[in-house]
């Protein structure tokens, strides 16, 4: 029994020689690794991607400077392309400033033991130089920076049938200065690979084919510009179909494509500029074959714009393909770009001479009496009277014009058919009684019945002097 406890006694005591040994060496182990990495590198240091483990100071420095003369930037370009730049192009070269010894004692050697198998990157850019301008010109002489394509954004066109999304085009446009950038991080940190599409190097397109906000407006796009309408002015015709309408979206506060009926108001009055005829200068062929300039008048055509601004945005709205006649505020009796027409009274006041016409054949022509108040210009025949009261005179036939004028007879006038048997001005009439037509048109008693039953309610009455 003795024996037994001796024995233990004495296995216990070996075991505990041996941790105490184990321990004593582990420490001693340890310090030597503090004291070791003091001076060298931990395992797994990458210095300016280069491996610098166990290394002192000088040997590390050393190692930059050949790695450094060595070094060969790769430059992966677009489509699998790859240039190089090689240090002694650029004047790359590493100079000690005291960093890879300030990285060496700001090392945590306290725990070496935990550096095997980890990596720890130390980047010194401030230890590699390199010559400015050959930097540059390097840069520039690069076949990536030659004959580059501009990226084109995705774009809506139109096909002819509708509008299409059209795909972007990446190009070949390099940022130089984004390129620069890289280069010069990449040499000075030892990386050995620019990769110019994953380093953001190209100028993109800001607007690429799967953009929902192209998708979008392409759809509403085709469905706001699915209509065609057509205006009729019998000779001319003005259409507004997607190439038109285009032009007229704008967006509402969701930002979704709508019609905008200011610009679909701003079309309608340059159509009313272009078709609308009250007024404007007109070129006439006279009974005996000249050509006289008209002007002013109240004859002719007038779009209603509010009322065909909002037919128009409505028919654009309900998607109704139409041919269509605007909304008028007046009308004429023709629509194509000779507005008169055949049908018309003509009053040649030089010449004191009134032509009725029917469909291009004259049916009365007689004198007149005027005065310089009669006023040029193309009118409308408002109304028609028989037996008027015209400035306290009594008339058998009124045919009113214009503001307050008109072409009627006169009995009251001692005319004697002499008076009105020449185109001129009347001779041997007696005036005793008359100061002036007051801007009318007077025809004789017995032609009077004549102009009367040959014209009608708003038919064209061209004065011209």
């Amino acid at each position: 029994m003795a024996e037994e406890q001796t024995g233990m006694s004495t296995g216990r005591k070996v075991l505990i020689g041996v941790i105490a040994v184990l321990l004593l060496l582990t420490a001693a182990a340890y310090g030597f690794g503090i004291y070791y990495f003091s001076e060298y590198f931990l395992p797994g240091s990458l210095m300016n991607g280069f491996n610098c483990s166990y290394m002192d100071q000088e040997e590390a420095e050393s190692l930059l400077e050949r790695e450094t003369a060595a070094y060969v930037l790769a430059v992966q370009t677009r489509g699998n392309g790859q240039e190089s730049i090689a240090a002694e192009e650029i004047g790359l070269k590493y100079t000690s400033d005291g960093s890879v010894r300030e990285l060496l004692h700001g090392q945590n050697r306290f725990l070496w033991f935990l550096s095997f198998g980890q990596h720890k990157t130390y980047e010194i850019p401030a230890s590699v130089s390199y010559d400015q301008k050959l930097m540059e010109q390097k840069i520039d002489g690069l076949n990536c920076m030659k004959d580059n394509i501009a990226p084109v954004d995705a774009r809506i066109e139109d096909t002819g049938e509708g509008f299409e999304i059209v795909q972007e085009t990446e190009g070949t446009q390099v940022n130089r200065e984004r390129l620069e950038e890289e280069i010069v991080r990449a040499v000075t940190t030892g990386d050995p690979v620019v990769n110019l599409e994953e380093d953001g190097c190209y100028d993109n397109p800001s607007v690429y084919g799967d953009d929902e906000r192209l998708l979008k407006d392409c759809q509403q796009m085709n469905e706001l510009t699915d209509v065609v309408i057509t205006y009729d002015f019998d000779d001319r015709k003005e259409t507004v179909d997607r190439n038109v309408l285009r032009d007229w979206l704008t967006r509402d506060e969701n930002g979704d494509l709508v019609l905008d009926r200011e610009k679909a108001a701003a079309y309608v009055a340059a159509l009313g500029e272009k078709y609308d005829t009250v007024g404007t200068q007109r070129t006439f062929e006279t009974y005996d074959n000249r050509e006289v300039s008209v002007a002013g008048g109240d004859y002719g055509w007038v779009i209603d714009q509010d009322k065909e601004t909002e037919a128009l945005c409505q028919a654009v709205m309900d998607k109704k393909t139409q041919v269509r006649e605007p909304e008028y505020q007046q009308k004429a009796m023709s629509r194509g770009t000779n507005d008169i027409g055949y049908t018309y009274v003509e009053v040649d006041l030089p010449n004191h001479r009134l032509v009725v016409y029917q469909d291009g054949i004259p049916v009365a022509d007689t004198g007149i009496l005027s005065s310089s108040g009669t006023p040029a210009g193309v009118y409308r025949i408002q109304d028609m009277q028989t037996s008027a009261v015209v400035e306290g005179r009594t008339v058998n036939y009124r045919i009113s014009f214009g503001e307050g004028l008109g072409i009627q007879d006169d009995p009251e006038m001692n005319f004697t058919d002499a008076s009105f048997g020449a185109y001129g001005d009347p001779a041997g009439s007696d005036f005793s009684s008359w100061s002036g037509t007051g801007g009318n048109v007077v025809l004789s008693p017995d032609q009077a019945p004549l102009v009367y039953q040959n014209v009608n309610k708003d038919m064209p009455v061209v004065i011209y002097k």
